[in-house]
């Protein structure tokens, strides 16, 4: 992985990290993405906030390890190849438990989160968390 952040020409990275926030494609867009000759294709939903949304809505400059980076690379999109369910997909999931234990959600967009814990709550009846960053749960407790 490191040997691609050298090369300059000729080379596709599949890299992974949804929403561009973690892992190797951070060094891959750090040391690619401020270069002319780069293209970035974006593939799925793209939250708000996300280094991936940044570069989708396109932004001047994204912030990498705390650096500034230059976005000078083509970025281009491919929707509709999410990896998981839409809402009612996780709503018939979540129906077939018998015992219909707590709900901690902390993927999504906040009024995306909360308009789900609205249904899952009329539907179900369930305790629906919204979570926020330093909250702590003892899975031992529930």
């Amino acid at each position: 992985s490191r040997r691609l952040n050298k090369m300059k020409h000729g080379a596709i990275i599949i890299a992974g990290s949804g929403m561009c926030n973690g892992g190797r494609i951070l060094h891959h867009l750090k040391h690619n993405v401020w270069r002319r000759e780069t293209r970035v294709l974006i593939v799925g939903y793209q939250a708000y906030g996300s280094t991936g949304r940044k570069l989708v809505d396109g932004e001047e400059y994204i912030r990498i390890h705390g650096d500034p980076i230059k976005v000078a690379a083509q970025i281009d999109t491919v929707g509709g190849l999410s990896a998981h369910g839409d809402q009612n997909d996780l709503l018939d999931w979540y129906g077939k438990f018998r015992n219909k234990p707590p709900v901690y959600m902390v993927h999504g967009e906040k009024k995306a989160a909360a308009a789900f814990k609205e249904r899952m709550q009329e539907r179900f009846g369930a305790e629906v968390t919204l979570t926020e960053p330093g909250l702590k749960v003892d899975l031992r407790e529930l």
